[in-house]
């Protein structure tokens, strides 16, 4: 068994000004202001455009973000409704197989810290969760059968497009204090990834 750090990573290539430029060249239309588009306007446009809630402009721009997580932080993921998805089946792989290097790979709550009481219960059940799970794979199961004592935080890894308006509602979500502390750790690393690459746009989160 291996345990995993949770990690999110942008799949699309992010070149900040160019999506300021492309979003500005979108949102004119609305005014018939294409005449003042200049080499450095499109940061100062946008950025009116995110302040007066005009965030329809902005769903003209998707990004890819794939991240890795526990299967039960993917589900609160997949309930974003505008987005595309691509998840790691458990119906499909095999742990038992050389790929996977034989073994299953969990990540640990946040919350439960290694070296206590907790740490060691958890420990012992991803430990007695592999067991059975091989043993059904070697009783004759399907992965599609013996994923059924799979535990919730088996990893996952999960496509996810989203238009950057939806990317800051599911940011302004999971990063608030009330998220799960697991997701919101996702979350808050994906923000400061998005503000350091892309000007105006997520600045108010």
């Amino acid at each position: 068994m291996k345990i995993i750090q949770p990690n999110v990573e942008i799949i699309t290539p992010v070149n900040g000004q160019e999506i300021l430029a492309h979003i500005e060249k979108v949102g004119r239309v609305c005014y018939k202001s294409e005449d003042n588009i200049t080499e450095d306007s499109a940061e100062k446009f946008v950025a009116g455009i995110v302040r007066r809630g005009h965030e329809a402009v902005i769903e003209h721009y998707n990004i890819t973000v794939k991240f890795t997580t526990d299967r039960g932080i993917s589900h609160e993921i997949v309930r974003h409704r505008i987005a595309s998805y691509a998840q790691e089946s458990t119906r499909y792989c095999n742990y038992s197989k050389d790929k996977f290097s034989n073994e299953i790979t969990v990540i640990c709550p946040v919350d439960i810290r290694e070296g206590t009481q907790e740490y060691q219960d958890w420990l012992e059940a991803m430990k007695a969760a592999e067991k059975y799970y091989f043993a059904l794979l070697a009783d004759g199961c399907k992965p599609q059968t013996a994923r059924s004592v799979l535990p919730t935080c088996t990893k996952t890894e999960i496509m996810v497009t989203m238009n950057l308006r939806e990317w800051r509602h599911f940011l302004k979500l999971r990063s608030d204090a009330a998220a799960h502390p697991d997701i919101r750790v996702l979350a808050k690393e994906l923000l400061a990834q998005f503000k350091a690459q892309i000007p105006v746009i997520f600045d108010d989160i």
